[in-house]
């Protein structure tokens, strides 16, 4: 059974009772088309007018909107239905009207981390259901002899000038990275960096004793330990950086230095357990990204656990000051894309240019420590207080400079670092301080402009150059703007960016142009068939749906894979550049770096 879609697009979870709410309708009428509200018994509570919008460029759907916000009592069912529109399908989905529609839907987000975990059983009581247990992945067993011993890149024209010595290292731990068992310094960085901000962001509000920033509020093992539960998540990578950097005795020439990446030899096809995975793993070689995301992270781990655990503190803040001096010392070992690069076993993650990278250390290494090193790199920096709204302006080359609006990435950093220096306490000029806040919101105002622009009211819009479309992970670049709108509403307390995460969300979770819920277990339409190794009943009986609270990547028109070549058309709009499907991982990935802004934002809205 295929479940039609309704003419009536909504969120399909539902909405907060004093937040804004908006539907978007699919009718090609000029005039406005009457609407009714119905309860769960079919009686209607509320009635109006919708507002034609016209034809939405980036779904080519003609569109109306039906705002509803002032509709705040709370219930279970609610419906729409267009008694004068004669359309079999003239009706929404079901939603609710409540306070807690973002409670369990957090801590879901924030599970995905552990079920990511590598070098650890996945086991109950922790996983959620005996169907999501695994034994531990990559410990040093038959068939793969796993991630406690794993050799360098054997040194070839791939990465000709890249110095590398013969080695072998223990990079047991971290987060398996997306749908496949790599390991990834640049990608983890952007996502341990958005856990560990959440928390210190909540400890800042006075919020570090509600929810999963207290000990005991995430269903993890290390629950009940004396530390709050978010940080020990993020430890877990933490110590698998630690692992990633190069020793003295390793290579004194890049000592301080840290491998981009560690991941299998080919890529392992979908139905793969982590365990059994056959092929050999290879550390790919140190870069300067990687390096300083391993700085910036590691120094803003430090602050955050000094109170907690002050050895483990000293020592991420130590091995941080390490890779700064490092980086300085080579600041052009690139990522580069090679054809080789991806392994072919494992995401390349290029990116040559790092001037982003080096602010955004250089601003957590100062917060942390208040050194005048640090301070003066960053006031000098091109990206001195910068917040992009839009991927590549300002001559911004970097890793994912792909056109769409949006405003950090794990290519894309300094908004990270502009973040940290508007949030927490330092020795910057207050003027500098709060021109930082208000970069913050006036990037938050160029997409509020997006929204109403769009059909189906998102802050993104497809690319306007000649790549155009909607890139890879497009679902990500609305969950980070979020992120964004959530500190703009915070600095200035004005609603409309709390308005702007809202209609984000409810793009998300069902109002879009293929009325679906892009997240496991949420909707009446939710995301089914991810593109993982595991969660792939696809490919057999044997490997279970996807646990609840995983966000797929999304719409991507520039055709990455053959599933969606194979069942999209080439001139389909942009929006609808997206397959439910295992075999898709153009657009149905799921990542560590996608799921930490869902946790943000979810964690935020439940607030």
């Amino acid at each position: 059974y295929i479940l039609p879609q309704p003419d009536v697009r909504v969120n399909q979870v539902g909405y907060l009772p004093e937040g804004k709410k908006v539907a978007t309708v699919v009718c090609n009428s000029t005039q406005p088309v009457k609407w009714q509200l119905k309860n769960a018994a079919g009686v209607v509570v509320l009635e109006g007018y919708t507002e034609p919008k016209g034809l939405d460029k980036d779904s080519q759907d003609y569109v109306h909107w039906l705002d509803f916000s002032d509709f705040a009592t709370e219930g279970i069912g609610y419906y729409f239905e267009l008694p004068t529109v004669n359309s079999p399908t003239n009706y929404s989905h079901p939603f609710d009207i409540r306070k807690d529609i973002y409670t369990q839907m957090k801590y879901d987000a924030l599970a995905f981390f552990y079920h990511k975990r590598s070098g650890i059983p996945i086991e109950m009581p922790y996983a959620g259901g005996e169907q999501w247990t695994r034994p531990a992945g990559h410990i040093g067993i038959e068939p793969n002899k796993g991630d406690t011993n794993v050799p360098t890149w054997p040194q070839d024209d791939e990465y000709a000038g890249i110095p590398q010595k013969n080695y072998t290292k223990d990079v047991t731990g971290g987060w398996y990275d997306a749908g496949d068992h790599g390991k990834y310094v640049v990608n983890g960085g952007i996502a341990v960096w958005t856990l560990m901000n959440m928390y210190e962001r909540a400890k800042i509000r006075g919020l570090d004793n509600w929810g999963p920033y207290r000990d005991g509020g995430m269903n993890i093992p290390e629950q009940n330990n004396g530390y709050p539960d978010i940080l020990d998540e993020a430890r877990w990578e933490i110590e698998f950086f630690k692992k990633m950097q190069v020793t003295e005795k390793e290579d004194p020439s890049i000592a301080g230095m840290v491998h981009h990446k560690i991941h299998d030899f080919r890529w392992t096809a979908l139905g793969m357990l982590p365990h059994e995975d056959p092929q050999p793993r290879y550390l790919r070689p140190v870069s300067t990204a990687a390096t300083l995301n391993f700085a910036a992270t590691l120094a803003q781990s430090a602050r955050l656990w000094k109170d907690y655990d002050p050895t483990f503190a000293a020592d991420c803040l130590e091995k941080a000051e390490i890779a700064w001096q490092a980086a300085l010392k080579h600041p052009d070992i690139y990522a580069e894309y090679t054809p080789g690069s991806g392994g072919p076993g494992g995401g390349p993650y290029n990116d040559d240019y790092v001037g982003d990278e080096f602010y955004w250390a250089a601003c957590e290494l100062y917060v942390t420590t208040g050194k005048d090193e640090y301070k003066n790199y960053l006031m000098n920096s091109p990206h001195y207080l910068e917040m992009p709204a839009k991927m590549g302006e300002n001559g911004g080359a970097n890793g994912e400079d792909n056109g769409l609006w949006g405003c950090f990435t794990w290519g894309t950093t300094q908004g990270l670092g502009t973040i940290t220096l508007a949030l927490v306490e330092n020795g910057l000029p207050a003027t500098d301080i709060q021109k930082a806040r208000n970069n913050i919101a006036k990037a938050a105002d160029r997409w509020l402009e997006n929204i109403e622009e769009q059909g189906y009211r998102l802050p993104i819009k497809q690319a306007e150059d000649e790549r155009g479309g909607y890139p890879w992970g497009s679902n990500s670049f609305i969950l980070n703007q979020m992120i964004v709108m959530g500190y703009a509403y915070d600095f200035t307390g004005d609603s409309k960016y709390l308005d702007g995460m809202f209609d984000g969300i409810s793009y998300l979770l069902g109002r879009n142009a293929m009325d679906q819920s892009y997240v496991t277990g949420y909707g009446e339409r939710p995301l089914q068939n991810p593109h993982d190794r595991f969660w792939t009943p696809q490919t057999s009986k044997r490997f279970p749906a996807p646990p609840p609270g995983i966000i797929s990547g999304g719409p991507n028109s520039r055709f990455e894979d053959p599933t969606i070549n194979a069942a999209v058309k080439k001139d389909t709009p942009p929006q609808k550049c997206f397959i439910d499907h295992t075999d898709s991982w153009g657009t149905n990935e799921i990542t560590v770096n996608w799921n930490a802004p869902f946790a943000w934002v979810t964690a935020y809205l439940d607030e």
